[in-house]
C-alpha cells in the first residue's frame, strides 16, 4: 500500500456511479490485457468538464474539493484514459475515496 506525504486525501461528492467498469478493445480477451485502473472520482471529473462541459472551478464546487484537487484528478484521469487507448491496454473502473452526492453514502478506498 502507498504510503502518501501531507494531508488525506478527502473524500469527493460524485452524482453518478458506472453501470459499466470494464472497457477493453475488441478481440482481445481480457486475460491477454493489461488492465488501467481509473477511480470513481476520477471518472466524475471527466464527466463533468468533458461532458457537461463545466468550468474546472464550477466541477470542483460540485465535487467539493479545491481548483488544484480536482485538476490532479482530471489530470490524472486524462493521462490513463489516453495511455489506454493509445496502447491497447483495458480500463477497469473501480475503487477511490468518494461519497454519493444524493444519498452520502461514504465508498472509502473501496477495492483500491
Amino acid at each position: 500500500m502507498k504510503k502518501c506525504r501531507g494531508r488525506p486525501k478527502c473524500p469527493r461528492r460524485v452524482e453518478q456511479t458506472p453501470d459499466v467498469t470494464y472497457f477493453k478493445p475488441r478481440g482481445v480477451p481480457l486475460a491477454d490485457l493489461e488492465v488501467i485502473a481509473l477511480t470513481v472520482e476520477e471518472l466524475e471529473a471527466l464527466r463533468l468538464v468533458d461532458v457537461e462541459d463545466l468550468r474546472q472551478e464550477d466541477a470542483a464546487a460540485r465535487v467539493g474539493v479545491s481548483r488544484r484537487a480536482f485538476w490532479e484528478d482530471l489530470k490524472a484521469a486524462r493521462r490513463k484514459v489516453a495511455f489506454a487507448l493509445s496502447t491497447g491496454k483495458a480500463i477497469e473502473i473501480k475503487g477511490g475515496n468518494y461519497i454519493r452526492a444524493e444519498g452520502c453514502d461514504i465508498n472509502e478506498n473501496a477495492d483500491a
